[in-house]
């Protein structure tokens, strides 16, 4: 999808939840605001006082499975299908399907070269969409680029989605079982 308010929006780091960048990342050092700043959303960096559940959730799994980055890190890359934040006029996160047509395909073929980029340059062999949207988006970003890459999704952890409020960290752990990925973590 794209960047949360108070998650990668204020870290730049994918699903970064501030918590979890300063404390399990290790990330340090000052955020610096963008030129146009909504006064409803300004960006405070590591000193965000907000917490964003889908990251919380998100980094709170591979911190459980990994008790250090570098184990996570070692096999896995994570990368926002669109590192772009939009928002209304009111502060209102919007997502790529909140824009017109027309912008919004402009966007997502940009999005999509840059997601077959990075699996190119980095010689993926599993993309794990995290959501339905990021799952569909990179298989439609790797067929068109003629990447014959394994394509498979994790239930996104956001609390908008009832099914990860009853357990996403259980569910999520089952998936990657079955994608043969714990191991890779866990080992």
């Amino acid at each position: 999808m794209n960047p949360g308010p108070f998650g990668m929006a204020q870290t730049g780091v994918p699903f970064g939840e501030v918590r979890h960048v300063r404390e399990w990342l290790q990330i340090r050092g000052q955020v610096s605001k963008p030129a146009q700043e909504h006064p409803k959303r300004p960006v405070l960096g590591l000193e965000c006082p907000q917490t964003e559940v889908s990251g919380a959730r998100f980094w709170g799994l591979f911190r459980s499975l990994c008790p250090e980055p570098e184990a996570f890190f070692r096999r896995c890359f994570v990368h926002n299908h669109c590192p772009l934040l939009f928002m209304s006029q009111s502060g209102k996160n919007l997502t790529p399907a909140d824009l017109p047509a027309a912008q919004r395909e402009r966007l997502l073929q940009v999005c999509d070269d840059g997601l077959a980029q990075a699996v190119r340059l980095l010689s993926v062999a599993m993309v794990i969409g995290v959501g339905r949207f990021a799952e569909q988006r990179a298989r439609k970003a790797l067929a068109s680029a003629g990447l014959q890459v394994r394509v498979e999704g994790l239930m996104h952890p956001s609390p908008r989605n009832p099914l990860a409020n009853r357990g996403w960290e259980a569910i999520a752990k089952a998936r990657l079982e079955e994608l043969c990925v714990l191991p890779l973590l866990m080992g």
